[in-house]
């Protein structure tokens, strides 16, 4: 084999390899309140995403803060009458401040973003303005990543609440996140109606809990990647 060409075969295999995606770089972000907050990522999510990518073309990112409204995250929230109140997305510039850390030297193929919330704005009759939070917020993400080809994944609220007689606004809500999801050209929705029965951290026996079992979470991360997995394949 002449000089010439074996640099031409080693160079041709290379292009392959990244028109292929062999090592492209997947950052996966998941937010939202307590039941992203109690996924361990590290227990499902990320060991998943790792076997179908390569340990070295992962970044997951997290950061979930329990009990919070999505107005905490969507920087332009307003409620259906009055003035928004102040300090709007304050979570979600500590969210992409991790998300400018972890990819300084590493540039992402695709974006996934994974969103866990809504039991609050449930809780609050916030309802009406959910969907165009939700969407908005997603809006939002797309201007600041300089990207139009983000994935999303929404958990959808449990089967909790599904007489609306202590979060008054639940079904609505669940509705929505369905509803934005399969809207989403990029998007898809988790069930969590069976992983809030069991055993949870604190080791106590919980049937249709607002949060859910150590094994409901360990199987909501495995959902999670899956539905990742899915979106990035497909687009």
């Amino acid at each position: 084999m002449s000089k010439l060409i074996l640099p031409l075969i080693l160079f041709s295999l290379a292009l392959t390899a990244e028109v292929q995606g062999e090592d492209a770089v997947h950052l996966f972000i998941l937010s939202g309140q307590s039941n992203m907050a109690g996924l361990d990522p590290d227990e499902s999510f990320t060991p998943t995403v790792q076997n179908a990518f390569g340990k070295e073309n992962v970044i997951v990112v997290k950061d979930a803060v329990g009990g919070q409204p999505i107005r905490r995250w969507y920087k332009d929230w307003r409620p259906a009458n009055g003035d928004a109140p102040q300090g709007n997305g304050d979570l979600y510039d500590r969210l992409m401040a991790k998300v400018t850390k972890a990819t300084k030297e590493r540039e992402p193929a695709t974006v996934t973003f994974l969103w866990m919330q809504g039991e609050r704005d449930a809780n609050e009759k916030l309802g009406e303005v959910y969907e165009a939070s939700l969407k908005g917020l997603f809006a939002q993400l797309q201007t600041d990543l300089k990207r139009d080809d983000i994935n999303v994944v929404i958990g959808r609220l449990s089967d909790f609440d599904m007489k609306d007689a202590r979060y008054a606004h639940w079904t609505m809500v669940r509705d929505i996140q369905v509803k934005v999801a399969e809207g989403h050209p990029r998007g898809a929705w988790v069930d969590t109606d069976d992983l809030n029965d069991g055993v949870n951290r604190k080791g106590k026996t919980i049937k249709n809990d607002l949060h859910y079992s150590v094994a409901g979470y360990q199987t909501f991360g495995k959902r999670l990647a899956d539905k990742a997995i899915h979106l990035i394949g497909k687009n």
